[in-house]
C-alpha cells in the first residue's frame, strides 16, 4: 500500500502511540483542530492537550524516526481534508499499548471531527473473514452475544432463559493469552480450539507449546490437520464455509449470507451441528434444525442484531445496529451523538515495547503477513499456485545490515531471540530500514513466532507480536548444507 501513498510515515515498529501524539501537536500548534466538533460532541481536550505538549514534531522524529516536516505535512493533510477516514489493522493493535494506540487514533478522529459522518470514522480491518462475527456473536471473554457484559444481572438472566440454562457465570472468562498460561500454570485442564491454529500464529510459540502440552484432554475441530491439531487428543473435521450456510460480518458491519455449494466432503460436519450434538450428548439438546434458527435466536437476545433476518439477508447485507424489521440498517456509527453521550479524548503517553534491540540482540524485529499467503498457511500452502509464488519464509534484511553481517541475498541464515532460534532464507531489500528486520509467520518451517514474545497489553491482553530483540548469524557451511 506504501507505493500508492501520497505520504508515506515509516515509524519505528511499536512508536504508534508517539506518532499519533506528534500529529495531533502540530494540529493544535496550528489551531487546525474541529473546534465546532470538540465544543459540542467531546470532553476532556485540557488533559490531553496536557499530554500532547511534549510531542513536538522534533521529539516525536526521535521517537519515531520519521522526519519532523514530514509529521507537519501529514497533520496539515489530515486536519485540512474534509472526510478522513482512518484505517488500522493487527499491527496498530498486538503491542504492550495495544489499546492506548487505539485511543490515539479516536483522539486523533475526534480532534479533527472526522467522527459520525459518511466517509469518515475509525476502521480496524479484522484479521480473518468472519473475525468480527465471531467478536458480535461472543466470541469474547467477557461479553454475551451483541456485547452485552456477563457480569450484568439482567444479561445473565436474559440468556440463562434464552439458552435454557440455571448455571450462567458473571465472572468473565479468559483472553486467549489467559489460557495459554492458565493450562501452564495447571489450572486449565482442557481446550476446544475451532478453526484456529495457535502453535503457529501465537508469539512465543515455545510458551504455547507448552501450555498445550499440559493440557489433560484437547479437541481440535478444523478443515484441515495443523500444526495445533496435530498435539490434539480428538480431531473433529470441519466443513468449510462452502458447504454450510450461515452469515459473514465484515469490518464495516455489514452482515452477509453465506449458502452452502456443495455437501461436506467424507467426514466432515458444519460446526453448529458438531456443537449441538455434542450438547445432546451431554444432556442439553439444542433447539435448532437449521441455521435459519440460530440467526432467530440471535435476532431475540442481541439488540444489534434485533431487525436482521434471512428473509432480509436474501436481498442485500445489513449493517448493524439494526435494531427492528423496519430498520434498514445503519452505515456509519456515532451520527449526532456517541453512545456513551460526549466523546471523551483520552490522555496517551508513548511507552516503549517490552523489549528493545542491544548489545546481544541488536536487531528489531517485526512480523506480519504477504499478500501470497493467509495466516497460517493451513489453506493457502494447500495451493500449488500460491506455493509457487511463494515456497518458503524470507527475512528482510536492510542492504546496510547485510553488508555488515556479510550476508547475501538468498542465503540461509540463523535468527535468534531469547526464546528461540530459526533459520530462514535472507531477502535483501530496503523495504525495511537499517536495524529493522521482518518475518511473515506463515511457514511453520521458519516460524517468525518462536522468536517473538508474550508479553501483554495489560488492558485487552493481546500479546506483542510486533516487536522483539533479534540477532542475526551467518550458519557455518555444514548447518547451511543441512
Amino acid at each position: 500500500m506504501t507505493r500508492f501513498a501520497t505520504l508515506w510515515l515509516r515509524h519505528r515498529p511499536g512508536t504508534d502511540a508517539a506518532l499519533m501524539n506528534g500529529l495531533m501537536h502540530v494540529i493544535l500548534r496550528e489551531g487546525l483542530e474541529d473546534r465546532a466538533f470538540i465544543r459540542n460532541r467531546t470532553e476532556n481536550l485540557d488533559a490531553l492537550q496536557a499530554v500532547l505538549d511534549e510531542y513536538t514534531p522534533a521529539v516525536t522524529e526521535k521517537i519515531t524516526g520519521v522526519p519532523a516536516s514530514q509529521i507537519e505535512t501529514a497533520a496539515r493533510i489530515i486536519a485540512t481534508e474534509d472526510q478522513v477516514a482512518f484505517f488500522y489493522a493487527m499491527g496498530i493493535t498486538q503491542h504492550v499499548m495495544g489499546t492506548e494506540n487505539v485511543m490515539t487514533v479516536a483522539n486523533l478522529a475526534m480532534l479533527t471531527g472526522n467522527v459520525g459522518r459518511a466517509g469518515t470514522g475509525v476502521n480496524p480491518l479484522r484479521g480473518q473473514s468472519n473475525v468480527q462475527g465471531a467478536c458480535d456473536m461472543g466470541g469474547l471473554y467477557n461479553y454475551y452475544p451483541g456485547y452485552q457484559p456477563v457480569d450484568d444481572a439482567a444479561n445473565l438472566e436474559k440468556f440463562a432463559k434464552a439458552w435454557m440454562c440455571d448455571s450462567l457465570s458473571r465472572e468473565p472468562g479468559l483472553a486467549a493469552t489467559g489460557m495459554v498460561d492458565a493450562a501452564i500454570a495447571g489450572r486449565m485442564k482442557a481446550l476446544y480450539v475451532m478453526g484456529e491454529n495457535p502453535l503457529l500464529s501465537d508469539p512465543d510459540i515455545g510458551h504455547t507449546e507448552k501450555a498445550f502440552r499440559n493440557l489433560e484432554f484437547l479437541v481440535v475441530q478444523d478443515i484441515f490437520m495443523t500444526e495445533t491439531a496435530a498435539l490434539a487428543n480428538v480431531v473433529l473435521p470441519a466443513a468449510s464455509f462452502v458447504e454450510k450456510d450461515g452469515s459473514f460480518t465484515n469490518t464495516e458491519r455489514r452482515v452477509q449470507r453465506v449458502r452452502k455449494v456443495i455437501e461436506p466432503v467424507g467426514q466432515s460436519r458444519v460446526d453448529w451441528e458438531v456443537i449441538a450434538d455434542l450438547s445432546r450428548r451431554m444432556g442439553r439438546p439444542m433447539p435448532y434444525e437449521t441455521s435459519k434458527d440460530i440467526m432467530k435466536e440471535i435476532a431475540a437476545v442481541t439488540p444489534i442484531y434485533g431487525g436482521i433476518s434471512y428473509e432480509r439477508l436474501e436481498k442485500a447485507g445489513l449493517q448493524w445496529p439494526c435494531p427492528d424489521a423496519e430498520h434498514r440498517g445503519t452505515p456509519y456509527l456515532h451520527k449526532g451523538k456517541f453512545s456513551r453521550g460526549l466523546g471523551r479524548f483520552v490522555p496517551v503517553e508513548y511507552k516503549p515495547p517490552a523489549e528493545l534491540p542491544d548489545e546481544e540482540y541488536p536487531y528489531l524485529l517485526t512480523t506480519g503477513r504477504m499478500l501470497t499467503h493467509y495466516h497460517t498457511g493451513t489453506m493457502t500452502r494447500r495451493s500449488s499456485g500460491l506455493d509457487e509464488l511463494c515456497p518458503e519464509g524470507f527475512i528482510e534484511v536492510h542492504p546496510q545490515d547485510a553488508q555488515r553481517l556479510q550476508i547475501q541475498e538468498g542465503e540461509t541464515i540463523q535468527v535468534s531471540s531469547r526464546r528461540g532460534t530459526v533459520t530462514v532464507k535472507a531477502w535483501v531489500t530496503g523495504k525495511v530500514p537499517p536495524g529493522v528486520v521482518y518475518m511473515n509467520f506463515h511457514f511453520s518451517e521458519a516460524a517468525a513466532n518462536r522468536l517473538t514474545i508474550a508479553a501483554l497489553d495489560p488492558i485487552s491482553g493481546i500479546a506483542e507480536a510486533k516487536v522483539c530483540a533479534v540477532k542475526i548469524e551467518k550458519l557455518k557451511p555444514k548447518e547451511a548444507q543441512v
